[in-house]
């Protein structure tokens, strides 16, 4: 299972997709144009401030990302994604983007800054 994180270019809302239109010239609009499919690691942040750093401790994982979490730039979310589940856990400024959970080996977390987009790394 992959996460599919779509993106409008004209107000920056962003919508997590379920399942995606197949149909031509359809799918996600918002302010009237189509809603842009984000690639993980994609964008120009730093890398090693972006990519969630990922530690297993016995059946758990730990996910951190090594970012600022100031009131205009900060990570607003971290997941974890298998085949089975989808974990996910919000963040305001000033806290620490750190969460645990369930270890499963091949699952890919994410993180979502509000400035640099969406990273990812295996676990």
């Amino acid at each position: 299972m992959n996460l599919v994180i779509k993106k409008c270019l004209k107000c920056g809302a962003t919508v997590e997709v379920l399942e995606d239109c197949t149909c031509k010239n359809c799918g996600i609009r918002c302010c009237g144009e189509q809603m842009v499919k984000m690639k993980p690691n994609s964008t120009d942040g730093a890398v090693e401030k972006h990519v969630p750093v990922v530690e297993v401790v016995g059946n758990y994982i730990v996910v951190s990302v090594p970012h600022v979490m100031e009131e205009n730039h900060y990570i607003e979310w971290v997941a974890m994604v298998n085949d089975k589940v989808v974990g996910k856990k919000f963040f305001a400024p000033g806290e620490t983007p750190r969460a645990i959970f369930p270890y499963k080996k091949g699952s890919t977390v994410y993180a979502y800054c509000n400035k640099h987009g969406l990273w990812s790394a295996k676990v």
